[in-house]
């Protein structure tokens, strides 16, 4: 559909791949492109057809051929088969020198292959390393890695409270966002003109970005569920919440996997969703606590949602991202629920609080990260067995060959109970299990 009205213009500017190339070059990105059929390619697209015609055409050549553990971001094991690969060369496009800028530059591969083709990406010059790895850095923070010892890191280390509510919160918001991108069926930047740094999520659809929705979310929450239960300056928390949802933000320009538009839309929607949700938590986290049926509906309504975001489109990966996600609000929602019945982690009473900063000193380092290594090391065994166990359970039931995995986890009825069930007991670990054996090995 054609865009019309007063902000058809700037949107066309903001999603234009040409502004994401020009930041790539101003953080000192080269491509490494080795004939011009590429960017003529790319400039017949941009002047011949409508980015919605765009996500048309692409809807069954990205999907047909073909998102924390927490998180969204197990694709790299849905492979269906790989795309052609551009030629790579070392030789920077234009007569660019090889060195750097900043007299750091080298060539480059994308960290981890595309999670829908396999494919690898082509190499790409970087001309200023600290800015290549901040970013890096920045793109990490909305990644499966960074989920599964974030928020388990909150939950056993700072505050259990504030960590199960951060979680809601988050699966609300990364569901609405994967969601939305299946509806509106936008493609990524095209490239060239930009370099993809990232070849991860390529194949997926880009708007909104999810990284942002999550770079904002996550931040901004725990600040105000933290704000006046712990004492810390205000400014300090605003700060730190505000320079890390930049960082993700123009992580994901500076990676080539969004257009600026995209990520203003996805910093948008994940606050309007705050706006609405932050104010009912309390509503929302009282009834996972104290209704009887509590985990009968949590689990119903998860996985009611997960069966209506597998109908929106073609397979791909952020169907099982998705599942995921689901699978883990489900898991911690069912565990608070647990905890609250045998009194398991109590929440504190109002006359403790607000807390304050303990001192740091090398026994209380040593302890929390002991219990982070314990802890996150019994989801991953508890995640590779619940894996080895569902998946042939799945298949056998409704009779889908268990043979190559990779094909049968692209049907439906076996990767959306799949990913729930693994995401939902590594969810409910997270928050019954692992604790308790904390208590048992007085590392509590």
């Amino acid at each position: 559909m054609e865009k019309s009205g007063w902000w058809a213009e700037p949107c066309r500017y903001l999603q234009d791949p040409q502004l994401v190339a020009r930041f790539q070059h101003i953080c000192g990105v080269r491509g490494t492109f080795s004939s011009g059929k590429e960017a003529d390619r790319a400039r017949s697209r941009k002047n011949g057809a409508h980015h919605q015609q765009v996500a048309g055409e692409n809807r069954g050549e990205n999907r047909s051929d073909s998102r924390p553990a927490i998180g969204a971001g197990e694709g790299d094991e849905a492979q269906a088969g790989p795309r052609r690969r551009l030629p790579e060369t070392n030789a920077p496009p234009n007569g660019a020198p090889a060195g750097g800028e900043t007299g750091g530059g080298g060539t480059v591969k994308p960290l981890r292959r595309n999670s829908l083709t396999g494919d690898a990406g082509q190499a790409f010059l970087v001309q200023n390393r600290l800015l290549y790895y901040l970013f890096t850095f920045g793109t990490e923070l909305g990644n499966e890695l960074f989920y599964i010892t974030f928020f388990p890191f909150v939950i056993w280390t700072l505050d259990a409270f504030v960590g199960r509510r951060l979680i809601m919160v988050w699966v609300w918001v990364m569901y609405l966002g994967q969601c939305t991108k299946d509806v509106f069926g936008w493609p990524r930047p095209a490239s060239p003109p930009v370099v993809k740094l990232e070849v991860f999520y390529n194949s997926e659809y880009g708007m909104p970005s999810t990284h942002a929705m999550s770079g904002t979310t996550i931040p901004f929450s725990l600040f105000y569920m933290t704000c006046g239960r712990w004492e810390y300056p205000f400014s300090l928390g605003f700060s730190l919440a505000l320079c890390w949802c930049l960082l993700v933000c123009l992580s994901r320009v500076y990676m080539g996997m969004h257009s600026v538009l995209d990520v203003i839309v996805g910093v948008l929607y994940s606050g309007l969703i705050l706006l609405f949700f932050l104010p009912a938590l309390d509503l929302i986290d009282g009834f996972n606590l104290t209704c009887r049926y509590a985990p009968l509906i949590i689990i119903s309504l998860h996985l009611g949602l997960g069966l209506f975001s597998f109908t929106l489109d073609t397979w791909s990966t952020s169907r099982g991202d998705t599942a995921q996600i689901l699978g883990t609000g489900a898991g911690v929602a069912v565990a608070s629920h647990v905890n609250y019945r045998f009194g398991l982690l109590p929440d504190p009473t109002p006359d403790q609080l607000p807390f304050t900063m303990p001192a740091l000193s090398a026994g209380l380092v040593a302890t929390a990260v002991l219990r982070l290594v314990l802890g996150v090391l019994v989801l991953m065994a508890t995640r590779a067995a619940m894996k080895a166990v569902t998946i042939p359970l799945v298949c056998r039931v409704f009779g889908v060959p268990s043979g190559d995995v990779r094909k049968a986890r692209q049907h439906m009825e076996v990767e959306l109970p799949y990913r729930y069930i693994v995401y939902g007991m590594v969810g409910f670990n997270v928050l019954c299990l692992v604790p308790l054996l904390f208590s048992y090995t007085q590392l509590s």
